[in-house]
């Protein structure tokens, strides 16, 4: 039987939790990456397609790799980050529906060829499977930086090169600096953003 989260489970994952541009000089291993990636892949998409591609880049040769692409703004929170996930979509997801979909032998034909209705569902499957990466981290302990401000071209280009993904986001993952952070920005009341009806 599912039971509300505590609190304090509540405080790390959405109360309290924040988007983070400085970061302690504190390692985040593979190990956890694995971690953060099992708890991450349980999320749902539909027809269970998972079209995420994660590059974490961790080295300094891959940041070095990465530093052209970035906005001027979001250099240093990159660069300083333990580590950058770059968060992309497969635009051949369906080639894993067999794997993924197995009772339903047609699923791979509900997508082959259609290009409008790929880059739809991989879109919106992955930014949801990307919003799951953050969720994961933070149940790890772990605090992100997700960012939008780089040149997707020159990214796809350096880390897709084969051409069937596409980046969506970047997230900075690491261990945030609290005593650097601005005060939390506002956010919509319930009637301004929602309707029972």
């Amino acid at each position: 039987m599912n039971q509300p989260l505590s609190p304090e489970a509540l405080q790390q994952l959405f109360l309290e939790a924040r988007s983070f541009s400085y970061w302690q000089e504190r390692p985040v291993s593979d190990e956890q990456l694995h971690q953060l990636y099992d708890l991450m892949r349980m999320g749902p998409t539909a027809a269970n397609s998972c079209p995420a591609r994660l590059v974490f880049v961790k080295s300094e040769a891959a940041k070095q790799r990465l530093k052209p692409c970035l906005d001027e703004g979001n250099v240093r929170k990159s660069m300083s980050a333990p580590v950058v996930a770059i968060i992309g979509i497969d635009l051949e997801f369906y080639e894993k529906l067999p794997k993924l979909f197995p009772h339903n032998p047609e699923a791979p034909s509900w997508y082959a060829g259609k290009p409008e209705k790929i880059l739809n569902v991989a879109t919106m499957n992955g930014a949801l499977q990307g919003g799951y990466l953050i969720l994961a981290a933070r149940s790890l302990g772990l605090d992100c930086g997700p960012m939008s401000g780089f040149n997707k071209e020159k990214l796809d280009r350096e880390f897709f090169s084969e051409g069937k993904v596409k980046s969506l986001f970047i997230c900075a993952l690491g261990y945030g600096e609290r005593s650097k952070l601005h005060p939390r920005n506002p956010r919509l009341e319930f009637d301004e953003a929602c309707t029972i009806v």
